[in-house]
């Protein structure tokens, strides 16, 4: 297949004029503080609203002539062009040779017919996915479908790993006030057997429901736990007398009852003994890490019910629509996606942390570190050749006001510079009070300070004026002018969540778009897998296999095989 080679952004004029802008500025004298008070139109020119989403891009080391700077770069890369490709099906996925059409998993029905992919109605295909996800769905929450015993099932547990469990996982814990049939959710992804024990600790296999995710049904960790949940399942039933010993009609209906399957080999399927009619699939235009509102948020759609996991779909279309039709210089999706580009490059931010005021989102940050280390954590361009810059960032997070008394100082007075997103929502599903104090106020009260201490700082003077003893104020001066986006939402809603999801995938591909890089294959997870596999025998028993290892890993071999002690 014929590759266009990306346009080397370094290269363009807008870059130049970008490189100019920053010497300015640093030439001026970075300085929120100023900025603000020579702008009073400032906060309005930096604002944006995308759905019911609120930006504010204020407290960035950037002024509106900067925004202008990065439109500019946005065209010269041809981010308009990129997008169309990826909306319309077009084999971006260059090492693959795959359409990414992760868009299509949330067009709606009256979508059907219009984007054919590959000889594929793609929109058709998906909604017929969900007509069945939804129909398997209501049959679980409803009681329609037991348990071998004819149970309710009261537990969902998924086992994935990777795409296939930081989404739904994420979503689950985001959207826990939605959970409205009695039914709860665990999740296994660990290859480590304590993952699997502590997560079926407790369990009632009469009532539990397992959902096997894995596109080929050959992934080596979910195999191995779907294997040894089976066995936890069959062991546990027949030790309560729920199926006999060795009755193997029971054991069989047992597991039909119990397992289903998000894949698509269903020979591999019916080999596990799960019916191939409750398996549900996806496609490979689906990456995994955009995949959570494919077949395998399957979970979702039994926990939270068809109707919430259908708003899940408006939010992400909600900001696909807007990415894909709102002029660059008024899109915040696009100006966030090149503002991620000014850090990286210009300032040489290695990390840039998310924040989330909520603690339902305490997964998001990780969710965020597979989809942007895995789509952009490259060194060669979308054509093979090296890239002229530096990419990808080190993402990562915690919940606010969790993280204030933890790595909070290394943003506030440390030596590096670390932009970082707040995520905040006006209301609560749990809202209470502290005496005469709203407590959800005294929590937005944080999100608003720590946004406003990054920007502004204290100065010498300012924290003498506190009567601080000479010799320790250097120690309680705050520099300011370290940059931050705030991010505010109404409620954190099915619809806002995928809002989020999707603001965020988008931003991924502009900044690949802006790097050449194809987002989209991770041949970087492959080689460690290989050599598991050539290592593991030589763990246990097979030294000729030791032999074939290098030094260090025969050391911490032989470490292993003299204290294993079970």
């Amino acid at each position: 297949m014929a590759i266009n080679p990306p346009v080397d952004a370094t290269k363009t004029p807008a870059w130049v004029a970008l490189q100019k802008h920053y010497d300015e500025l640093q030439a001026e004298g970075i300085d929120l503080k100023k900025w603000f008070a020579e702008d009073p139109d400032r906060v309005k020119e930096l604002s944006f609203d995308a759905g019911d989403l609120h930006f504010d891009l204020s407290k960035n080391l950037i002024k509106p002539e900067t925004l202008r700077l990065f439109t500019f770069l946005a065209d010269e890369v041809k981010l308009g062009d990129r997008i169309k490709a990826m909306y319309t099906g077009v084999h971006i996925n260059n090492t693959e040779d795959r359409a990414v059409l992760h868009t299509a998993l949330r067009r709606p029905v009256e979508d059907e017919g219009k984007y054919i992919v590959d000889g594929q109605d793609t929109v058709k295909d998906v909604r017929e996915t969900l007509d069945k996800i939804y129909a398997f769905a209501d049959d679980v929450r409803s009681g329609k479908w037991t348990g071998v015993t004819g149970r309710k099932i009261e537990t969902v547990v998924n086992i994935g790993i990777g795409g296939s469990d930081l989404g739904p996982v994420m979503a689950y814990e985001a959207l826990k006030p939605y959970a409205d049939a009695g039914i709860s959710a665990r999740y296994i992804s660990n290859i480590d057997p304590n993952d699997l024990a502590e997560k079926t600790k407790g369990l009632d296999p009469e009532t539990t429901l397992f959902i096997i995710v894995s596109k080929t049904f050959t992934t080596l960790e979910t195999l191995t736990n779907a294997r040894e949940a089976r066995t936890w399942l069959l062991e546990e039933l027949t030790a309560n007398g729920a199926i006999a010993e060795g009755d193997e009609a029971q054991r069989a209906e047992a597991i039909k009852k119990h397992f289903v399957a998000v894949s698509t080999n269903l020979e591999k399927v019916e080999e596990f003994g799960i019916d191939p009619a409750n398996a549900f699939g996806f496609w490979n235009w689906v990456g995994g890490r955009y995949s959570v509102d494919s077949a395998v948020g399957t979970s979702l759609a039994v926990v939270f019910g068809p109707a919430r996991f259908e708003e899940f779909l408006h939010g992400f279309h909600e900001i696909d629509e807007y990415f894909a039709k709102t002029p660059f210089e008024k899109n915040v999706v696009v100006l966030l996606g090149m503002l991620n580009v000014w850090y990286r490059n210009f300032f040489k931010a290695a990390s840039h942390a998310v924040l989330p005021y909520d603690q339902y989102l305490h997964r998001f940050p990780a969710y965020l570190q597979q989809l942007t280390m895995e789509s952009n954590g490259k060194s060669v361009r979308w054509d093979g050749t090296p890239v002229t810059t530096e990419t990808g960032e080190i993402f990562w997070g915690e919940p606010g006001t969790n993280g204030q008394h933890a790595f909070y100082q290394l943003i506030h007075q440390g030596t590096q510079l670390i932009p970082a997103d707040f995520i905040a929502f006006v209301n609560t599903p749990n809202p209470t009070k502290d005496g005469d104090q709203d407590v959800h106020e005294l929590f937005l009260g944080n999100y608003l300070a720590q946004t406003k201490a990054l920007a502004f700082g204290k100065t010498a003077d300012e924290v003498r004026a506190e009567g601080t003893p000479e010799e320790i104020v250097p120690a309680r001066v705050f520099t300011g002018n370290r940059p931050t986006t705030s991010i505010f939402g109404v409620a954190l809603t099915p619809f806002s969540l995928g809002e989020l999801i999707a603001l965020y995938e988008h931003i991924t591909f502009v900044e690949g778009t802006v790097w050449g890089l194809d987002s989209y294959d991770q041949w970087g997870v492959e080689l460690g897998k290989q050599l598991a596999k050539q290592i593991t025998p030589a763990i246990s028993k097979d030294d000729e296999a030791l032999a074939a290892q290098d030094a260090s890993t025969q050391s911490l071999i032989e470490f292993y095989r003299k204290n294993r002690e079970f």
